[in-house]
């Protein structure tokens, strides 16, 4: 009995190490109320244009919901690296990022993109009602949560960390890989 524990004391800590490792995953002192594995909160978000799109309208894509802010020094860093290294790669697979703009009215949220020459989609979060769902809004603004096609949060970032963006990257591509996989099956 005493070997069988030892046993599963040890899987369960390569599984840890593994995890924190490869996929970043870690006790989270970021701010975030959610975690990975997690079912990804129900949401609506109104668009800059006008359009409207919630969770459910993602079922079947890989999403990444982009926190950001035009005050943000952070934001501003990692956006063209959203848009030419995530955005431009993965548009026509199966995968949506959205930028969600951090409390900002629709005009300063519109010069802001346009400033930042990003041409994935942006929404408004008055109030930070959505941010709120995702971290605690005292948290900085800084994140990106990554979603499957099956609406469950699979990774998350904070800030803008170069080995945490490319392992972002790897875990989309393989999202998008597997999807195209099963399609062709």
């Amino acid at each position: 009995m005493e070997n069988w524990i030892k046993m599963i004391t040890r899987e369960f800590t390569i599984l840890f190490l593994i995890s924190h490792f490869i996929f970043g995953i870690e006790p989270d002192d970021r701010g975030y109320i959610v975690k990975i594995g997690d079912i990804c909160p129900d949401f609506s978000l109104e668009l800059i244009h006008g359009e409207s799109i919630s969770l459910s309208d993602l079922k079947g894509k890989v999403a990444v919901l982009q926190f950001t802010a035009s005050w943000c020094s952070v934001c501003r860093k990692e956006m063209p690296h959203l848009e030419k290294e995530v955005w431009q790669r993965f548009k026509d697979k199966d995968f949506i990022l959205i930028g969600v703009d951090r409390d900002e009215p629709l005009d300063v949220v519109k010069k802001f993109t346009k400033e930042m020459k990003v041409t994935y989609p942006m929404a408004l979060d008055p109030g930070a009602g959505i941010f709120g769902l995702f971290a605690n809004k005292k948290a900085g603004v800084t994140r990106n949560i990554v979603i499957d096609q099956n609406g469950k949060i699979v990774f998350l970032t904070r800030l803008f960390e170069e080995n945490e963006f490319n392992r972002m990257i790897e875990v989309i591509r393989e999202l998008v890989s597997e999807k195209q996989n099963n399609d062709n099956n």
